[in-house]
């Protein structure tokens, strides 16, 4: 390895996980394994490297050197990177030796691209029966779209998530992140882990496979039970909660809060601290206040009109009632609590110098609740930045 990574033993210490994915999803769960203590070898494309290095504005570009994407910064923390031409025998040679070698090979190609460069999945568990291959695809690898291309919005769209996100039916929107990549590459990491403890007791690999369409079809939660079970589509409800109420984002004076009365009891609280009747025609049960929503923001939103969000935060923590504020991204990071849980984390890019990066969001904790050390992370590296070393470690010098 190139370099010590880490500064106390991690969960995941002694893997070796082969990315060959791009994009999001793919980096994503390798992330995730990285952040745990596996070493990740991330293989790119000699020409431009993974498709997120051209991802931008915003781009940061040091004098002299190659721009940096802001957008790759995000999903390739504590990994080593290799570009190799896997057309040629050089590459393929290299990439043998390190599935060979590997516990895990994560790939996110569209479905025969692997097989066409000589390693599908038979040659790849031939090569190591104890691999763990995970392979993201867009709508699944099989079935009548099998091997369609997917990228997040699409995906959003089509599993049905920007149908219930927007103010209404007629404002679907996409969520503000790239959720379905995010989550593929969540339950990826999730299922590698599930087939990395199962080796622990057959001693052989196997395929994990998911999909965008599979990781936003498994959050559907509430909204795929209202229709598998009682027939009912929910939609767009903007800022509201379609069975809770009230929950959700009121106007007050200067601004809005959020508020969550997920019960009874909490209503009551609500009502108590602000003169508001609970037994009220159309708010006595949360089913009639849902039935009813422009009368409850219209009485709720009324209560809270003379008080600023500051004094309406102070209000209901008094009053035991759930509420926020809506904080921008770099309220977010400059805020005390995010500080406090680890999740910003300094590290030294090769060409950027001190970055300070988004963190994981896992803490671990012995029996007597004291934090185990953190490891010392990995900046994001530039392409092919560990590439003769991984030649050489791996049996070909450039």
């Amino acid at each position: 390895m190139s370099e010590t990574l880490f500064q106390t033993a991690q969960p995941l210490d002694g893997l070796l996980v082969v990315d060959l994915s791009r994009a999001l999803a793919g980096p994503h769960a390798t992330m995730m394994l990285g952040d745990l203590g596996a070493r990740i070898v991330k293989v790119e494309t000699p020409a431009g490297g993974d498709d997120t290095r051209g991802w931008g504005p915003p781009f940061l570009q040091p004098d002299g050197a190659e721009r940096e994407s802001t957008y790759f910064l995000s999903a390739n923390r504590n990994k080593e990177s290799v570009a190799l031409d896997l057309k040629s025998e050089d590459g393929r040679a290299v990439l043998t030796e390190l599935v060979r070698r590997a516990d895990v090979l994560v790939e996110n190609f569209r479905t025969g691209v692997l097989d066409r460069l000589g390693f599908p999945v038979e040659r790849l568990l031939e090569l190591n029966p104890r691999l763990v291959v995970l392979s993201v695809t867009g709508f699944g690898h099989d079935g009548p779209e099998g091997g369609r291309s997917g990228y997040d919005q699409i995906a959003q769209g089509e599993a049905g998530l920007m149908s219930v996100t927007g103010s209404g039916p007629d404002d679907v929107q996409r969520v503000g992140v790239p959720i379905a990549d995010l989550l593929a590459g969540m339950y990826g990491a999730y299922g590698v882990l599930a087939a990395l403890r199962e080796r622990d007791r057959t001693g052989r690999g196997q395929v994990v496979r998911t999909s965008l369409l599979a990781a936003v079809v498994g959050v559907h939660g509430f909204q795929g039970t209202a229709w598998t079970v009682a027939g009912k589509v929910g939609h767009a409800r903007g800022n509201h909660h379609p069975s809770i109420s009230p929950y959700g984002l009121f106007r007050c004076r200067d601004g809005a809060v959020q508020i969550s009365c997920g019960s009874e009891g909490l209503w009551k609280r609500l009502c108590s601290e602000f003169g508001l009747d609970p037994d009220a025609e159309g708010m006595q049960t949360n089913g009639d206040r849902v039935e009813h929503p422009d009368l409850v923001r219209k009485t709720v939103e009324g209560a809270f009109a003379d008080d600023t969000p500051d004094a309406l935060l102070a209000r209901l923590d008094r009053a035991g009632v759930p509420a926020g504020r809506v904080r921008s991204i770099d309220e977010v990071y400059a805020w005390d609590q995010t500080r406090s849980q680890g999740l910003l984390v300094d590290v030294d890019h090769a060409t950027l110098g001190r970055l300070t990066l988004p963190g994981p969001p896992l803490r671990f904790f012995d029996a007597t609740d004291t934090e185990k050390p953190r490891r010392r992370h990995q900046a994001p590296p530039a392409l092919d930045q560990h590439g003769d070393a991984v030649r050489h470690e791996f049996g070909r010098i450039a």
